[in-house]
């Protein structure tokens, strides 16, 4: 059964991410599934550090941003979905190809959301592990 209370169409939200952080290090939402979010982003001249390697602050950018949008489309209509706490392990470097996350959620509560964030190389080894903790935050008035 699936989670999302707004509608998830990955077309709807990859346009959503034009002009932004998002787009610039060319992150795209890949697949949508009834508890889960997957996307990727590439491992190029835009998110290497200097010694050639994925920089850490890029996979934290991927797990946010696979976090939030999941969180977003979990919550009520009219809700938004923002940060309150983000962590990640680094476990291995990459140095080329994509990286692919999978955000699934650990707890979909009222006021709060927390989402885990597995992060995988092209030959499906685990790289960065994330959890983020989301505010859902209602509709002002």
């Amino acid at each position: 059964m699936a989670i999302w209370l707004k509608p998830a169409i990955l077309e709807e939200i990859n346009a959503r991410s034009a002009d932004t952080a998002v787009a610039h290090l060319g992150i795209e939402i890949t697949e949508v599934g009834d508890d889960y979010l997957v996307g990727r982003v590439p491992v190029d001249h835009r998110t290497k550090q200097p010694f050639g390697l994925l920089h850490g602050g890029v996979s934290v950018v991927l797990a946010e941003t696979l976090g939030s949008i999941a969180a977003f489309h979990a919550s009520p209509e009219g809700h938004l979905a923002v940060g309150l706490d983000i962590n990640a392990n680094h476990l291995r470097a990459v140095r080329s190809g994509w990286v692919t996350g999978t955000a699934r959620p650990v707890h979909i509560g009222r006021t709060t959301q927390v989402w885990q964030i597995d992060m995988v190389d092209e030959r499906g080894q685990m790289n960065c592990v994330s959890r983020i903790t989301m505010a859902i935050l209602p509709p002002k008035d």
